[in-house]
């Protein structure tokens, strides 16, 4: 059975990294890598492949940035070739860039079957790309990949036939526990940024939601500010490419480097250390969220909305309903203030078996 297994973005590196390993263990699946190139830069990309040992792709498309119907568009074209050329049994996505659609649409135009790992989320929010992505992809899909009941229900109420969803877990949780236990034994982050255990915040930001616009992008920079100065905590954060050129365009950029620990992107294993150690996140990752919850750490999300509506009602993820200065030091303080140990014993993402259920129903 040979399977194409499509990515492009940070996050689907980690993923295809852990379900590559149990691929490994199957010599009846031939495995074949397309490489989208919609992450690019070296930090982003190169360092991921290097850390959890993923095998050199197949096929490395070098489509790079663009607006988003330049790039998914080039990517469309692009991946249609290896199709034609590959001829799979299954086209595999993950999540919800635009390297997922892109491979969708290829496949589904040539009936190459297509397999949604991380189907059924929603934030009900159209503004989106990710929603957009998220929802075309699993009509697309011939089967569908659910982490978590809700994820099913999604897909239920959208009309999707329940032949075609399999609640498997998240693969993100297999990868937390192997890598995470990889982190302890390799990376030297709290060491080389003089980090003591539960002494820091760590931050990410990255969607356009937040980056794009000055007065979002002011708000959470002076949040930030005041917490680490009102709490006598470091707040660390590593800098995404698109936030780095926002704030070197931002008045509010002075500031963010005087009060903040700015750092470069770091590695899977680095990123996954400080995850561990932090004594909160906040961040507008979906998958930060999730590795919170995996490491039971609270966590503030700073969006208004999530795909992950379980950890809010489990009350170890915190909304920012509305993105303003008090808003944000209101939320990280309530979260800093409340006992959250006790909230981190359920077990909605599965029990780190997701990569072998996955191909045990595509071999099925």
């Amino acid at each position: 059975m040979k399977i194409i297994t499509i990515i492009g973005a940070r996050p689907q590196f980690i993923k295809a990294a852990i379900v590559a390993q149990a691929m490994g263990d199957r010599p009846q699946i031939e495995s074949i890598l397309v490489h989208t190139g919609q992450h690019y830069d070296s930090n982003m990309s190169d360092v991921f492949f290097q850390e959890l040992a993923i095998p050199d792709p197949h096929y490395h498309l070098h489509v790079g940035s663009g607006s988003h119907g330049v790039q998914t568009g080039e990517m469309l074209a692009k991946i249609e070739q290896v199709l034609l050329t590959e001829k799979p049994h299954w086209v595999l996505v993950y999540g919800d860039t635009n390297s997922t659609l892109a491979g969708a649409i290829a496949a589904v135009k040539l009936h190459i079957p297509i397999a949604h790992v991380e189907a059924g989320l929603r934030s009900f929010n159209r503004r989106m790309p990710e929603e957009i992505n998220r929802i075309l992809t699993d009509h697309s899909a011939d089967v569908l990949f659910a982490p978590t009941a809700t994820a099913v229900e999604h897909l239920i109420q959208e009309g999707i036939p329940p032949s075609r969803i399999y609640q498997v877990g998240d693969v993100m949780y297999d990868a937390a526990l192997y890598y995470g236990e990889k982190a302890y034994q390799t990376s030297p982050i709290l060491r080389d940024l003089q980090l003591p255990p539960k002494g820091y915040i760590l931050t990410t930001v990255h969607r356009a939601e937040n980056t794009d616009h000055p007065t979002t992008l002011a708000a959470i920079i002076q949040g930030l500010a005041k917490v680490a100065r009102d709490q006598a905590i470091p707040v660390v954060w590593p800098v995404h490419p698109r936030t780095r050129k926002a704030l070197e365009h931002s008045p509010w950029g002075a500031i963010a480097k005087d009060s903040l620990t700015l750092i470069d992107p770091v590695g899977y294993l680095d990123m996954l250390m400080l995850e561990k150690n932090a004594r909160l996140l906040a961040t507008d990752s979906g998958g930060m969220q999730k590795e919170a919850f995996f490491y039971h750490v609270p966590c503030v999300t700073l969006r208004e909305e999530t795909e992950w509506v379980e950890l809010v009602e489990l009350g170890c993820n915190f909304l920012v309903k509305t993105l303003t200065q008090s808003t944000i030091v209101e939320t990280i303080q309530r979260a800093l203030e409340m006992d959250t140990s006790t909230l981190f014993s359920a077990q909605p993402y599965g029990q780190g078996k997701a990569s072998q259920r996955i191909l045990d129903v595509l071999e099925q």
